[in-house]
């Protein structure tokens, strides 16, 4: 029998999960399964595969007739399947949480009181936390006796400089917590981690890394930590996304609330939910969708994306003073090589040279031999992260 850890990664439209297997000394884990259950055009389906990348479960699932398609369908599907997973012991939960704000710069065993404290940061992450709660509420129904830990999205970004956080309003308000969090840290601390791996002595050198997915940012590092990202209060800012606006003037939101009486929800789920590559395009918020479109609606949503990261780099550049290495991760930024290209393209003045070849079988190293500028797709495993983290707080090493 094998002592598992489960790892809970929920959001609006996809639970994925994974279950690691702890050695027998209880000093580490290896990945034991892995799977997700998802809404997709079809309806939902639910999948699972072994270490080996093998199909374990690989079916569609019953929602009914007229029933919502919200996470919670996906929610009953996953703990169906983990109640009759039979044959092995469950020791722990780790749980992603993106918003721990300034009280949870770590790691934690959730608690009562730490949900509540959790509670409070729905506002500033409302596509995310909310469904990380409610995997949370529903899996410590499940299962009240055994630790559940928390590891925050945010937690990475804490090592920045004070006036990488800081925005230009009263600085009371900074004191009350207004302020640049950063998202994506789970992410980013696992690039962290393997950096060695791939850049040897470089690693701690000047890196930026870019998560591109439906949600995206860029993350400036120095000897591995933190020192500036693109997001900031919220998961709003910076990058294009895919439903979301990212960097905007804010008088824009004050010219839709005064001038075109949208009120604070209205402007909520404009920012949030119909905006990014799907307001532009009109078509689809998926850039995979986008780039085998022929619409030129879709080929300016492409086009804005491209050049707001390129944007973006180049200011984390400066926040450096240089760049020694450029990672690509994330579903598109692992797997995507049109943007991955358009995007080294037009930031060739920072001595980036691409090697087409390599950038077309993603990698891992993708720039040319003569690039000054490394670059990199290492595909990232935030699932890994969360149980190292788990491990250690109930006792591992």
């Amino acid at each position: 029998m094998n002592d598992l850890i489960v790892v809970i990664n929920a959001g609006s439209a996809t639970v994925k999960f994974a279950l690691y297997a702890v050695f027998d000394n209880g000093t580490a884990a290896r990945l034991f399964n892995r799977g997700s259950a998802e809404f997709n055009a079809a309806g939902a389906r639910f999948n699972v595969v072994d270490e080996h990348n093998a199909v374990v479960v690989n079916e569609s699932i019953a929602t009914g007739s007229g029933q919502a398609l919200d996470v919670h369908v996906l929610l009953d599907h996953v703990l169906h399947w983990l109640k009759t997973y039979s044959g092995e012991s469950i020791v722990a939960l780790g749980h992603r949480v993106v918003h721990g704000g300034d009280a949870f710069s770590e790691p934690i065993l959730l608690t009562d009181a730490i949900l509540l404290q959790l509670e409070t940061y729905v506002a500033l992450a409302p596509l995310h936390q909310p469904f990380n709660l409610a995997a949370i509420s529903e899996m410590r129904k499940l299962w009240p006796d055994i630790p559940h830990v928390a590891c925050f999205d945010t937690a990475f970004h804490q090592t920045q400089p004070r006036v990488a956080r800081m925005f230009g309003l009263p600085l009371a308000y900074f004191e009350q917590g207004l302020k640049r969090y950063g998202f994506h840290g789970l992410s980013y601390e696992f690039i962290a981690s393997v950096l060695p791996e791939y850049l040897d002595e470089r690693a701690d050198s000047r890196v930026i890394v870019a998560h591109l997915g439906s949600g995206a940012s860029l993350c400036a590092m120095l000897r591995r930590r933190s020192v500036a990202t693109t997001m900031g209060f919220t998961a709003l800012d910076g990058l294009l996304m895919g439903t979301r606006c990212g960097n905007i003037d804010p008088g824009v939101i004050l010219y839709l609330m005064n001038e075109k009486k949208l009120n604070s929800q209205q402007v909520t789920d404009l920012l949030y939910r119909r905006s990014g590559l799907l307001g532009v395009s009109g078509i689809s918020a998926d850039m995979r969708e986008l780039l085998a479109s022929r619409s030129e609606r879709a080929a300016e949503a492409i086009e804005l994306f491209v050049y707001g990261a390129a944007r973006q780099l180049g200011g984390l550049i400066a926040t450096l003073g240089g760049l020694d290495a450029l990672i690509f991760t994330g579903g598109m930024g692992a797997y995507s090589a049109p943007i991955r290209q358009r995007i080294c393209a037009l930031s060739q003045w920072a001595g980036i040279k691409l090697s087409q070849a390599s950038n077309t079988i993603h990698g891992p190293c993708i720039s040319a031999d003569e690039s000054p500028v490394s670059v990199w797709v290492i595909p990232t495993d935030e699932e890994r992260i969360i149980a190292g983290h788990t491990l250690k707080l109930i006792g591992g090493a």
